[in-house]
């Protein structure tokens, strides 16, 4: 750490803090335990806390020994413990970028989470509410972090005291705040050391450690305002602290001319500090004076879990934190109306645009043939077998950096013959034999046999077959270990090469043979060690040919997407690339090189295998294991023998630095190169310089380093010379990154913060000819100032993909064209994937690869960059071992960019999220680029690729999946996506009259039409002659008294009760009798039906009728749930005046208890008539009321939004309504209907009560609460009575889909059979559920139901039922709507299965005497066939008005009487509040007349208006649904124009966080909306009334009210 920069330590003491760092890096200790330990050793040198001693900093000018580890931070691409290059200087612009961004303060809604998702891993992370303020009186009022000062909140208990100590340690030791001090800025060397540091620690405040105050931040945003805050917070305290503090920075500045930079971001003169400073601190702390206490709405325990924090407040600072404009101008993107998005991207004329001479391809020296090359690597391989059969080839290690074996040059010779022989002849048969010259063989051998490796790899080029080295697979299901397979399989791949300890590794199934992995072919397993294989005969020889074009091997490659590829390398590239490298690197015969690298591909594999051979060097290879034991182990054995050449990667370099104990025997001298196989990634850098800022001393010159590039497809594409002349210094490119983004280099930036340092990979090699291409479309030479993609023209390079031809051509054979178009060179050139450019000199300079590039809004950034910003951020050590992944998904036709992260495990909640809310700020403040998702993930859990570092692709795939299980996520679609249509502008609305007008010039036909005539149809209808229900009653009871009217079954299927006419009429006498003696009721009082589905009910309301009183049936309270279900109950009871309750004993008992009194006031009920026990007598007469106007019923129902609304009806209209439904249905009193519906309102109630008396039709009544015991007891019965027409609700059929759906084949055993069911009606006032209705259909298809004849009817409050499916008519038809154009309420039909197509179903038959128009809601006008309208209603049975207490007319004479505003102005119609359209089918009704279909789109009420354009909940919904297989239940609404999304997960709580990157990915594709806030929530909590819709604005109440328990709440931003 900082730690040695700035205090003077004793060498142990550094190198036990070298050891710890190693240590905690390892993961063997944890974060507390390394700080616990490391307080300890440096508590005594530790300067004393300020105030006491200002002079202290200046005079301490320690040396700069770069050996922190804080500084160079981590990245574990490959391996267990890589590091990310850090560069220091990267870090400084990540600090400046995060305060830059501290004066406009991001407040980011905490999330919310359960606790049991909070896992609770150190005391230290949650301080108890209790002792929040302990000892920090002041904290709240933004006093400059604990611990730095005397009169700062003096801490009175000894743990608060340890925590100041060691948090201010942890700041002055950590210091990134201020520069660090690399060669690579080594103007800054030396600092202020810990004066900077401390003033910086000051500035900053990291409170991080004081619990809710640190929470602050997140709660609350700082109102921008004047900046000077010396009033009512900490008078003059505050301004002498200033005061002093800045008497330090000024003394650093004066005495030391190479102060660092302040990198917080401001400038060193007195006034504006003093203005500036309090800003800082809002990192933690409002901006504003807080009241001292008083801050529990605003605050969070430790651990995230909300105190108060209602959901409300924090809603409400979401939207205020969209509200700020964004930085970057949004292009708009045109769109026309509801046409696709067009993307009409503004050029920006000031952006920067490459302005340089066109380049000139650069040509490499001449590979100058010495004579003694051998003519092929074979030849090599025999020459110094038998010339120089002692001579060492390759030394291995063991895990202690023991020699453990020597290769020699002849035993390579012999076992490599060994080999050759055996595969050609000892496999298969001697007719037969199993591998032939060109067959491709796998070789699988772990990373520390390099031996076993060379002799296989050395035995099949010997042999002439293709070996195609690949990774041990150490389980059936490695990641990427299926794409492996792939490759093996496209190459043909029968054979695998391996050496004993891998054969004996690799898993076994129970027999012992070894499984075939996923994907992979079939293989042989063939052990190379010699004692398995037979000798050759003295007479064989292998056939040793000159390097000719057959295939020498294949290298894999892994892309982008995670498919392998292999690279074909030609035996003559292969010989060419080691005479280049043999060139290039002046390499001689005899040397010693010490290998690090992976020998199975790419640098490691062309030095340490194949350039070795073909010069008799001696390869030290130093195996992964040991290095992750003992870091500096490469360096020792380039010391220990000597060696001339090291090839490394930078994270070697790193770890080297890390472990560097101040070991006196290192001497680096005998180093003439030292390959960094990474050293094109702009990271390394820092790497180079800091190791040659430390061995220098060491005997390493600085011409040594020689960075190279590669690539598998060109090999070897540049290399820096080892040169003797060390005066000529290094290439340095610092680029613009905004220049970068746009392709262009630009040496200079404006901005000092973001900029990319590069270093060059020297020049071109031997042989070889390089251009720079622009990366996309056609290969055009770049200019010189333009960032392209390398391309190299050389026979040392890769010829193909294997297999692929067309990826080949566009990789392998590219024709690079100048600014004519001529193409530069009759020769192919191969695209190396990587991008750069070349620089002054001819020095080749690489930016990034084509891999990790993104392209996000027309800008390119790289993945490597974003990765080393994040790793840059403070606290560096959150991030587990420097595992972060960065890819992007295609979202809303762009790239989107995901951070994902491992994070430590003992990281907090708290510091999760400010880690995340920095990284946003950084990213932002340094690429000028939003990040679309940031997810934590825990430690460890992340796809490894073989050598540990992170699967990319494999990660993606997870994300995408839903499965990657995130501790964290945090989503900003608000501020990366600028790419959605622009907001409907509402035209100045048009007159109604010119719309009609309109319509009738384009040949559009009014929106209108009608069942059939009620007045024409001839029936011998005898109820007819009745104007009033129980006039019917009493008429059945006299001609047909034994006739049974009603069937009740109970759960078992047998008959619980029935009643013939007869029975029903002496029981409604006795009820009304009844009323008239025990109520004392006069005619016309209310009286409430308190009773559960059956015949009790039936009678009670014919009592009524009888009696003259108006009846309201209310569903009983569920005993179970008496709280909540009660009071629903009483409301209906106050709301409908009723007079009095008639219901069952049970129920009467019920509402006498003690659960009813605590939920409801019980001594308010008006009497309560209990009917089983009735009086005898019957009435002296029975009423019959004067005007079949008058009253009939009530009827009241919740709607889906929540509201009651009891409608009157009449005795008019309830005899026309039945009349209605018997003509459309064909009901005589020989039919039998079954019905599984809630009788207590709409359709439901006058099929359960009226129709049967009316029509004379057997109703087999089915209560559905029965299902849920015996789900299969509906259909049965309808088999069992073999009914014809059947109704039930969405809920009773999601019941029969859900709960029969595995056992149709015994149902069909027991003799259910539903073929004579000709309707089955499904009783709704919604939008058809069509996925519900297939399904259902096509479940019991196999029992015989005929799928034509499931479909649904609609009804409302103002018409109970308005369309209805009838027996006779036209089969309900579906269309396919554009759901675009829906939304600006046009109707546009589109073929099925195209995007976003909606399908809608009917809604039944309109009901004789019914006339039905679409209006536009707003202006009242009559709309087009082609238009979404409300959906106006005119009929007999109309409802006539709303009962309400306080008799609101104006609602009611617009709901029921509605007059249109053009057209015809007379007729009086019912609003239904629901929006469709009409549609003229080609299908022809009973009358002849072609069919108009209702489609109903849903209710206006529900509708959600956003950015100008009418959504309807379901269709969000169902897109959510179908995004994950864990979501069983959704409902979205509206909260301040922001979107809320609700889901139930099925899973378990770690899968809650998966949710909400898809949820917003789908809403965002499918309906160009950004969801505002997720909710997770337990299955149940969506409320869900009896009719089985989902009460949407109960739920936002429950939300907004923190009722929920949710699982977790993420808020977008």
């Amino acid at each position: 750490m900082a730690d040695r920069d700035t205090l003077p330590l004793p060498l142990e003491v550094r190198a036990r803090l070298a050891e710890l760092e190693l240590e905690l890096s390892e993961g063997d200790i944890t974060q507390k335990g390394y700080e616990k330990k490391r307080s300890k050793l440096i508590g005594a040198y530790l300067p004393q806390p300020p105030g006491m001693e200002p002079s202290m900093g200046q005079e301490r000018r320690t040396p700069v020994t770069p050996s922190s580890s804080s500084r160079y931070h981590r990245r574990r691409s490959s391996g267990s413990r890589d590091e990310r290059y850090r560069s220091d200087v990267h870090t400084e612009a990540v600090q400046a970028a995060l305060a830059k961004h501290k004066e406009r303060k991001m407040a980011v809604p905490m999330p919310s989470k359960r606790r049991s998702l909070v896992v609770q891993t150190s005391m230290e992370a949650y301080t108890p509410p209790g002792e929040e303020h302990v000892g920090r009186q002041d904290t709240s009022s933004g006093s400059e972090g604990e611990g730095s000062g005397p009169g700062n909140g003096t801490p009175t208990s000894s743990q608060e005291g340890s925590i100041n100590m060691e948090h201010w340690i942890s700041r002055a030791i950590h210091g990134s705040t201020t520069s660090s001090t690399t060669s690579s800025s080594s103007t800054h060397s030396g600092g202020s050391g810990a004066a900077s540091r401390l003033a910086d620690v000051m500035a900053h405040a990291h409170l991080s450690k004081s619990g809710p105050i640190a929470h602050l931040s997140l709660k609350r945003r700082a109102k921008p305002g004047p900046r000077v805050e010396n009033g009512s917070s900490g008078g003059p305290r505050r301004s002498c602290e200033f005061g002093a503090e800045h008497g330090w920075q000024r003394a650093a500045s004066d005495e030391n001319h190479s102060a660092p930079p302040d990198v917080t971001g401001y400038t060193n003169t007195t006034d504006s500090i003093l203005m500036e400073r309090p800003q800082v601190s809002s990192n933690t702390v409002p901006n504003r004076p807080v009241p001292k206490y008083g801050n529990a709405e605003l605050m969070e325990t430790g651990d995230g879990v909300p105190v108060s924090s209602r959901v409300s407040a924090k809603i409400q600072q979401l939207v205020n934190t969209l509200k700020r404009p964004k930085r970057p101008p949004l292009r708009e993107f045109f769109v026309d109306d509801f046409e696709e998005l067009l993307e009409v991207q503004q050029p920006d004329p000031n952006l920067p645009k490459p302005e340089g001479a066109q380049m000139i391809s650069m040509r490499g020296d001449q590979l100058g043939v010495v004579t003694n090359w051998p003519p092929s690597l074979e030849a090599a391989l025999q020459r110094w077998g038998t010339i120089s059969p002692k001579a060492p080839c390759l030394t291995t290690m063991d895990t202690n950096g023991k020699p453990l074996y020597i290769l020699t040059y002849g035993k390579l010779w012999s076992r490599s013959m060994k080999v050759a022989y055996n595969l050609l002849h000892k496999l298969g048969s001697k007719q037969e034999p199993l591998l032939r010259p060109g067959d491709r063989v796998a070789l699988v051998f772990p990373n520390n046999d390099p031996a076993a490796f060379m002799v296989a790899f050395y035995g099949c080029l010997l042999a002439e077959v293709v070996p195609v080295p690949i990774e041990v697979p150490l389980t059936r299901k490695d990641a990427g270990s299926q794409q492996i397979g792939f490759l093996l399989g496209s190459c043909g791949v029968t054979v695998a090469l391996t050496s004993d300890a891998c054969h004996k590794g690799l898993p076994k199934g129970p027999t012992g043979e070894i499984p075939q992995f996923k994907g992979w072919p079939k293989l042989l397993w063939f052990v190379t060690e010699s004692k398995h294989l037979s000798k050759p005969p003295r007479d064989w020889f292998p056939h040793i040919k000159d390097a000719n074009n057959d295939t020498a091997y294949i290298e894999y490659k892994t892309c982008k997407d995670g498919s392998v590829l292999g690279v074909t390398v030609m035996r003559i590239a292969l010989l060419t690339h080691c005479q280049a490298l043999t060139q290039s690197c002046g390499y001689t015969e005899a040397e010693t090189i010490v290998n690090v690298l992976d020998f199975k591909k790419d640098v490691g594999l062309w030095h340490g295998i194949l350039t070795s051979v073909m010069n008799m060097m001696h390869v030290i290879s130093i195996p992964y294991s040991l290095m992750k034991v003992n870091p500096l182990s490469w360096i020792q054995k380039v010391c220990q023998y000597k060696a001339k050449v090291a090839c490394v990667k930078s994270r070697d370099m790193h770890w080297a630095l890390v472990a560097h104990r101040d070991q006196r025997d290192i001497n680096l001298c005998s180093l003439r190169m030292l390959v960094v196989a990474d050293g094109s990634n702009p990271w390394s850098i820092s790497s180079c310089d800091a190791f040659l800022n430390v061995f220098q001393s060491k005997g390493l010159k600085p011409e040594v380093i020689c960075p190279c590039a590669s690539s598998p497809e060109a090999l070897t594409v540049a290399i820096r010379r080892p040169t003797d002349d060390s005066n000529q210094p290094p290439g340095r490119g610092v680029l613009s990154m905004q220049g970068l983004s746009h392709g262009v280099i630009r040496v200079d930036s404006e901005e000092k913060l973001s900029v990319l340092t590069v270093q060059d990979v020297g020049t071109v090699m031997p042989g070889a000819l390089m251009c720079v291409v622009r990366p996309e479309g056609v290969p055009q030479l770049c200019r010189t100032d333009e960032i392209g993609e390398m391309c190299v023209c050389s026979i040392a390079t890769g010829t193909s993909y294997y297999g692929l031809s067309g990826m080949t051509k566009n990789t392998f054979e590219v024709f690079p064209m100048n600014s004519t178009g001529a193409p530069i060179s009759e020769y192919p050139f191969t695209r190396t994937g990587l991008l750069g450019f070349v620089g002054p000199g001819g020095l080749a300079f690489i930016a990034g690869k084509m891999d990790g590039l993104m392209v996000v809004g027309g800008r390119r950034h790289n993945a490597d960059d974003i990765v080393a910003t994040a790793l840059a951020v403070e606290p560096m050590k959150f991030v587990y071992r420097g595992r972060i992944a960065v890819f992007s998904i295609s979202v809303l036709h762009d790239e989107r960019i995901v951070v994902v992260a491992e994070q430590r495990p003992d990281s907090t909640e708290e510091d999760s999220f400010q880690w995340m809310s920095r990284v946003l700020q950084a990213i932002d403040g340094i690429h000028q680029v939003g990040v679309y998702c940031l997810a934590l993930v825990p430690s460890n859990t992340l796809p490894k690729t073989p050598l540990g570092g992170i699967h990319l692709s494999e990660t993606k795939q997870l994300f995408l999946e839903g499965s990657l299980h995130p501790c964290n996520v945090l989503m900003c679609p608000h501020t990366c996506v600028t790419n959605l249509p622009k907001p409907r502008q509402k035209q100045p609305e048009i007159g109604p009259a010119s719309v009609m007008v309109g319509n009738l010039v384009s040949g559009k036909r009014i929106a209108q039409a009608s069942g059939r005539d009620l007045g024409q149809i001839e029936d011998n209808d005898q109820a007819r002659k009745f104007l009033f229900l129980s006039e019917v009653l009493q008429w059945r009871a006299q001609t047909t008294p034994e006739h049974v009217l009603y069937t009740l079954l109970n759960s078992r299927g047998t008959i619980a009760s029935s009643l013939t006419c007869v029975q029903l009429h002496k029981r409604a006498e006795k009820i009304a009798a009844m009323l008239a003696e025990r109520g004392h009721l006069q005619d016309g009082d209310h009286v409430a039906l308190v009773y559960p589905p059956g015949i009790d009910l039936i009678a009670a309301f014919y009592g009524c009728l009888y009696a003259g009183c108006v009846p309201i049936t209310v569903r009983p309270p569920h005993p179970q749930n008496i709280a909540t279900t009660l009071p629903t109950v009483k409301m209906i009871v106050e709301v409908s005046r009723s007079a009095c309750v008639m219901t069952s004993q049970v129920i009467c008992k019920l509402l006498r208890s003690k659960e009813a009194s605590a939920a409801v006031d019980v001594r308010s009920w008006p009497p309560v008539l209990d009917t089983d026990d009735l009086p005898k007598k019957k009435p002296p007469l029975l009423y019959k009321p004067s005007n079949p106007d008058t009253l009939a019923y009530l009827d009241f129902s919740v709607s889906t939004t929540g509201m009651l609304a009891g409608v009157k009806m009449s005795h008019t209209a309830t005899s026309a309504f039945c009349r209605s439904i018997k003509l459309q249905c064909e009901l005589y009193p020989s039919r039998e209907v079954a019905i599984c519906l809630d009788p207590y309102c709409g359709l439901g109630f006058v099929l359960w009560c009226l129709c049967s008396v009316y029509s004379g039709h057997q109703s087999i009544l089915i209560p559905p609460s029965e299902l849920e015991v015996n789900p299969a007891l509906w259909l049965l019965a309808v088999s069992q009575y073999k009914v014809r027409d059947t109704f039930c609700s969405y809920s009773v059929m999601e019941l029969c889909t859900k709960g029969l759906g595995l056992q149709t084949e015994s149902l069909k055993s027991r003799g259910l059979d539903l073929s004579r069911v000709r309707t089955c009606v499904v009783v709704a006032e919604e939008r058809p559920r069509i996925a519900l209705t297939q399904s259902f259909s096509k479940l019991f298809k196999d029992l015989g139901l005929h799928p034509r004849a499931v479909s649904t009817s609609f009804g409302c409050r103002v018409n109970l039922a308005i369309c209805l499916q009838g027996t006779s008519g036209p089969d309900p038809t579906t269309v396919f709507v554009d759901m675009r154009a829906l939304r600006h309420d046009r109707v546009r039909l589109v073929e099925r299965g195209s995007p976003h197509s909606l399908p809608l179903m009917e809604s039944g038959k309109i009901l004789p005497g019914v006339r039905i128009i679409i209006a536009n809601p707003e202006t009242k006008g009559p709309l087009g066939d082609s238009h979404l309208g409300e959906i106006w209603v005119h009929s007999g049975h109309n409802a006539s008005g709303y009962f309400t207490v306080y008799g609101d007319e104006a609602l009611q004479s617009d709901h029921f009487n509605s007059r249109l505003s053009f057209g015809d102005t007379h007729s009086l119609w019912a609003r239904t509040g629901y929006l469709g359209f009409l549609r003229r089918t080609e299908l022809t009704d009973a009358s002849g007349e072609r069919h108009d279909a209702l489609y109903v789109v849903g209710a206006l009420d529900e509708a959600m208006e956003l950015r100008g354009m009418r959504y309807h909940p379901i269709d969000i919904e169902t897109s959510v649904i179908r995004t994950h297989k864990s979501i069983t239940e959704c409902a979205v609404f509206t909260w301040t124009n922001l979107l809320v999304v609700v889901v139930e997960l099925d899973g378990s709580e770690q899968e809650a966080l998966d949710l909400v990157p898809l949820i917003t990915n789908v809403v965002l594709e499918e309906h160009y909306l950004i969801v505002g806030v997720v909710v997770v929530v337990d299955i149940g909590v969506i409320p869900i009334n009896s009719r089985g819709e989902k009460q949407r604005m109960h739920l936002r109440d429950g939300f907004l009210a923190d009722q929920l328990d949710p699982i977790y709440v993420a808020y977008n931003m």
